[in-house]
């Protein structure tokens, strides 16, 4: 069985998914052998084609998986959540938050977690910005040059800003965290509902202990990927790749645990209601 996979070249989902890509690692458990057909594509690339329900396998943010969940069911492994990881709002020195109003504000996609948390601030605040949706490599340059007057930055940006001459204005995601008393979740993988009818979920689950022990064969010999990662990411310093890894691979990358779940669902019934979708469905995560 061949299977599309589809992740972001940014460290954490390269460093996740080498093993499996490559084949250092299987999708156990299953009767037939299931290998990958690899596409990577930024963040909102993977968000659109979620949206267009074309790959089997998918990394998405989770604001996006909100609207995907008729299609997709959320895998336990393999993405992106935690404490202190969240989307900053960067800005030349001298900018306040109330200046945004009706200035271009870049972000890294309309359907991504980022622009849905700055969206719930604006709304808090009573800011109305005007979005431009660049890839995330170009939003800083944006800043930097007047074309915007901020930018959500993700990724390795959360880093490396002050390199563009940038200052931090606000952390989005402690404004979550402090809010919503619960990590902020990033990122997660979906598989396509349509592969897996039979009662006891048995390709959802071999896939999900794939990624599983594709993350634990990563970690247990670093060496193996890292040239991997580094012909995908804007980023070459290595010191910056190894932080970047380190923040955005923890142990709910995984398995999303009890609190990962929460954290989950809280953010995706916003993205659901600033979309005017329904309420969620009760099967939303791969069953433990």
């Amino acid at each position: 069985m061949r299977l599309s996979l589809h992740y972001s070249p940014c460290p954490n989902d390269t460093f996740i998914f080498h093993a499996l890509a490559t084949g250092l690692v299987s999708v156990p458990g299953v009767d037939a052998n299931v290998d990958f057909d690899v596409t990577l594509a930024d963040v909102e690339r993977l968000n659109q084609a979620a949206s267009a329900g074309l790959p089997d396998v998918c990394k998405v943010s989770v604001a996006a998986a909100a609207g995907v969940l008729g299609e997709y069911r959320l895998l336990r492994a393999g993405g992106a959540l935690g404490r202190g990881v969240g989307p900053i709002l960067v800005s030349r020195a001298g900018t306040r938050l109330e200046d945004l109003h009706g200035k271009r504000v870049a972000i890294p996609g309309r359907r991504t977690t980022a622009n849905l948390i700055f969206g719930l601030l604006c709304r808090e605040r009573g800011i109305q910005p005007l979005p431009v949706e660049l890839v995330y490599d170009q939003i800083m340059p944006a800043v930097t040059s007047g074309d915007c007057a901020a930018g959500v930055v993700i990724h390795e940006g959360r880093f490396t800003y002050a390199e563009h001459g940038l200052t931090r204005l606000l952390d989005l995601g402690a404004w979550w965290e402090q809010e919503r008393s619960l990590p902020i979740p990033l990122g997660c993988i979906v598989l396509r509902r349509s592969l897996d009818l039979t009662p006891g979920l048995d390709l959802a689950r071999a896939v999900n202990a794939g990624i599983r022990a594709s993350l634990e064969h990563a970690r247990a010999h670093p060496e193996a990927s890292r040239e991997y990662i580094r012909a995908h990411t804007q980023e070459m310093d290595p010191g910056v790749i190894a932080r970047h890894i380190k923040m955005f691979v923890t142990e709910a990358s995984l398995d999303i645990g009890p609190e990962g779940e929460a954290a989950t669902l809280a953010l995706m019934a916003e993205a659901r209601r600033a979309e005017g979708l329904g309420p969620l469905p009760e099967d939303v995560f791969l069953p433990e």
